[in-house]
């Protein structure tokens, strides 16, 4: 068997539509893959599971008629749960956590005819904005190797931007989709909140904050894939109204919007020139292609939503480990790595009641934004406050684990957050990164577009925010700055031909 040599012609899409034409076999597209992750493999660690057999079987006893029926596809190992493979979360205390069946999520996409043939790397509980997690080693980006691809989709981000596959899974709870898109230049949408269902062993996962969707080289892709997965199952809190088809709006013409622009970090913390000139470039694309464009910010405090989302940290992470011991004793809590024990122990010290006021304030955050929308169609700022860092330049320092290491042990959780360790390190890295969080919180749609690369070949994305429920006005919009600014012919050096 030989690799197809169109892959890299195609989009998920085309090649799908290959495959229905008879011009390539799903087999020959699944090995064409493998033989590209197999090049890259060692260079960038993007995978941490290969699942070849399962693969091949699916194949052999017939893929469902799909929009991607063919295409090869790779999971996220965070909260995408397929029957039988392992989900080890990024972390050596789950090596043995076996899921017993299809998340709703995963089995949408195998009803849309993708070919899973592996799972992509995370941070421990996708809990930072950098993928280097002690059990399974440091992802890279293929731009630049010395450099993260971000987190916590960092492996699918360079499995997509190495040119393995066209797209692969994702989830974002706080930038996890959008931060890894801008540092691999790739297209990644955030949806609404509700749109895409957590179930069937969550409700909403993070309080709502956190949802499934895709990293992808185009956006018809992302389209096509919401359109897949979108939509409640049975028992979910609640549905968001279908709005027609998502692939269908990046096909229509993009009306004039009136959109606002900000460079400035809502932390008050610098932007790197590459972030800003990427926004100035769009503001004048915008313009260009007929939008209004102005400069205007919603007036919300930066550090108090930096300050709920910290207390999201801690209570969502001692719950989330309550919940992993109470399923049969899985985890094995001595080989968590120290910060996320540390997380875990300040979220066992805080109080239900002070959890659950910092939770309320998200609902000022809303408000806000809500109001600023009556006024903008979108909101334009850099998608991260500076270029991708370098690997292990964000991690704790050795005295810092250490320090993490015994508070945990002795259970001082209350301590601990009173010595500022945890919150400090987490300031650090969400000076990075300080745009995309309060689309989580509020649950609006948002997106990172990659319109810019620096003189030193690094791509820098753009972030949109829409109102709750507009994916069609992102996608429309996307679409057009796709068409003026074609960005899928740029590849890393490494990819493989």
């Amino acid at each position: 068997m030989q690799p197809f040599a169109e892959y890299d012609r195609h989009d998920g899409l085309g090649l799908a539509q290959r495959v229905a034409a008879g011009d390539v076999t799903a087999a020959e597209l699944l090995y064409t893959a493998q033989v590209r992750a197999d090049a890259v493999q060692r260079a960038l660690n993007p995978i941490v599971r290969r699942m070849d057999a399962e693969a091949a079987a699916a194949i052999a006893s017939g893929l469902p008629r799909g929009p991607f029926t063919g295409v090869p596809y790779l999971l996220k190992d965070l909260l995408q749960s397929c029957a039988g493979v392992p989900m080890s979360m990024g972390s050596a205390a789950l090596r043995d956590h076996v899921p017993a069946d299809d998340d709703e999520f995963v089995a949408r996409l195998k009803r849309a005819g993708l070919v899973l043939f592996g799972k992509t790397n995370v941070p421990e509980f996708g809990l930072v904005a950098y993928t280097e997690p002690k059990a399974f080693g440091a992802t890279r980006n293929p731009w630049d190797p010395t450099r993260t691809p971000g987190g916590s989709s960092g492996g699918s981000a360079a499995a997509v931007a190495a040119r393995i596959l066209p797209a692969a899974g994702a989830n974002d709870g706080g930038g996890s989709i959008r931060i890894p898109a801008s540092y691999c230049g790739l297209f990644g949408l955030k949806p609404s909140r509700g749109r895409v269902s957590s179930g069937p062993d969550a409700g909403e996962v993070w309080m709502g904050a956190s949802c499934e969707h895709a990293l992808t080289r185009s956006v018809r892709d992302s389209a096509a894939l919401l359109d897949a997965v979108a939509g409640a199952a049975p028992g979910d809190p609640f549905g968001i109204a279908p709005a027609g088809s998502f692939l269908e709006a990046t096909r229509q013409s993009t009306p004039k919007l009136r959109i606002a622009f900000s460079t400035a970090s809502p932390m008050g913390t610098p932007v790197a020139s590459a972030c800003i000139d990427a926004v100035q470039g769009a503001v004048s694309l915008l313009q260009e292609l007929g939008h209004e464009v102005e400069e205007a910010a919603p007036a919300y405090d930066g550090i108090l939503l930096m300050r709920a989302y910290l207390m999201l940290y801690f209570g969502a992470v001692a719950a989330q480990l309550r919940e992993l011991r109470e399923q049969g004793g899985r985890l094995r809590a001595h080989l968590l790595e120290p910060s996320t024990r540390a997380l875990a122990a300040i979220g066992e010290a805080i109080g239900a009641g002070e959890f659950l006021r910092w939770q309320q304030r998200w609902n000022l955050f809303g408000r806000v934004l809500g109001g600023f929308f009556q006024t903008y169609d979108l909101w334009l700022t850099p998608t991260t406050a500076d270029l991708p860092p370098r690997i292990g330049e964000l991690a704790p320092t050795p005295m810092q684990e250490q320090l993490l290491v015994w508070a945990s042990r002795l259970r001082i959780g209350g301590l601990l957050r009173r010595l500022g360790v945890v919150e400090q390190v987490a300031i650090t890295n969400l000076a990075r990164t300080p745009f995309t969080q309060l689309a989580n919180l509020t649950g609006v749609p948002a997106m990172s577009v990659p319109l810019h690369w620096t003189n030193e070949g690094l791509p820098v994305g753009v972030h949109f925010m829409a109102p709750f429920g507009a994916e069609a006005r992102l996608f429309a919009l996307a679409a057009q700055l796709e068409q003026a600014r074609p960005w899928a012919a740029r590849v890393p050096p490494i990819a493989p031909t």
